[in-house]
Order: structure tokens, then sequence, then C-alpha cells
């Protein structure tokens, strides 16, 4: 994702927020916070779906997204609850307000509908395409793993046309990349193998003679 907004523009890929040349720092939860109001722009989020983007599977106080909502007004220059921006809806949740533009160029149709590459596990296997992919126990998820030690949305795997990264989404377990623990998005390459709490799955390039020849766990 690459929007802008009057002065200032998010970038997921480099994780940056700007206003003009300058970078306004925000901390993790408050990028993720500042990118799902954007993404699902106007559309106001309750409480409870920020809580579980936020901090899936885990309890936190009411004050704590509070304290994150007011990190991201800060950074945007916002004073007040009823900001320019980031939308308060009483009792509820919050939203963007704002006029955004989506800087990235749509892929062609034919681009986006390619299978980029594979996930298998022991249990089964998904194809995915380019784009934006959760890896969890939700039912909304692109990769559903059965097991009470992945959170609802565990992880996010982002597949260009070059390149594949997997990033945690604040996972009770964690997600581990070549038996290192994710603390910031990971380039992903051909063969490599992710757990998510307890289940081990194994990323295959489609285009690779491997994965080309069998698309099986082993």
């Amino acid at each position: 994702m690459h929007v802008r907004f009057d002065d200032f523009t998010l970038d997921t890929e480099t994780r940056q927020l700007r206003q003009g040349d300058t970078e306004r720092h925000l901390s993790p939860k408050a990028f993720e916070l500042l990118r799902v109001l954007l993404e699902n722009r106007p559309r106001v989020l309750s409480k409870a779906e920020l809580h579980e983007v936020l901090w899936p599977s885990t309890f936190v106080s009411e004050a704590t997204l509070s304290s994150v909502v007011a990190e991201v007004r800060d950074a945007l220059g916002e004073t007040g609850r009823e900001g320019r921006y980031v939308r308060t809806v009483h009792r509820f949740g919050y939203g963007f307000c704002g006029t955004a533009t989506d800087l990235t160029p749509p892929p062609p149709q034919a681009a986006l509908d390619r299978v980029r590459c594979w996930i298998l596990w022991e249990a089964g296997q998904v194809s995915l395409t380019s784009g934006e992919h959760i890896l969890g126990r939700d039912a909304d998820v692109a990769v559903w793993l059965d097991s009470p030690t992945v959170s609802r949305h565990h992880a996010r795997l982002v597949i260009t046309e070059d390149e594949a990264t997997i990033e945690d989404l604040g996972s009770t377990n964690g997600t581990y990349l070549r038996g290192q623990r994710l603390a910031a998005p990971s380039p992903l390459a051909d063969g490599d193998e992710i757990r998510l709490g307890s289940v081990v799955v194994k990323f295959r390039m489609v285009d690779s003679a491997a994965a080309m020849e069998t698309q099986r766990f082993s």
C-alpha cells in the first residue's frame, strides 16, 4: 500500500509515514493501526476489530488502544479527539475520515491472477497470487491453519512479481523464519520453512523447478 493524504504518504513496503520529505516515526502498533484504518476507509472499525488486528488472541485494556490512537494522532499533527484524519465514534471505534489517494497503480488482471507461490504443510497446500494474504485460524484468512497455537490473524504474506515477504501480526506464539522469531517483515526464499505457533509450513515459488515438479510438503 502506498497512499497519500494531504502532504502525508504511507508506504507499507518501506514501513514509513512521511510528511513531505520528513519521516514521522510510528511504533509498529501505531503504524499497523494507521494502515488498517486507511485500508478500510471510510468504514469505521470497532474497537473489537482493532484489538483483533493489533493484539490477536491477547487481552489488552481499552486504554492501550487509546494510547496507540493518540500516537497516530500526534504523528499526524492532530491535537483533539476529533482530528482531521482519525475519527472517533463514541463507544464504538475509529475510522479514517480524510481524503486519501492510492499511489500504486493496479497491475494487469492477468498478473494478479497468476499463481506465484505455494504454502505447503502436512494437512494441505494453498496456491497464492500477487497481493497480501493472511495466515491464521480465522475464517477469513487465505491460509487456514487449524491449531490452537496459531492466532486468528497470525502473519501476513505479501507477494509481488519480484519477491515475497512475511510479517508477524503480533501473534501470541510468534512467527519463526529460519529459526529466528520475526520482529519485522522479512524476505522469503524458495524452500523456506516458516513456523507459526507449532505449525510448520513450507514456502515454494511456482517458477522453481522443484515446485513445478511436485507440490507436496517434504
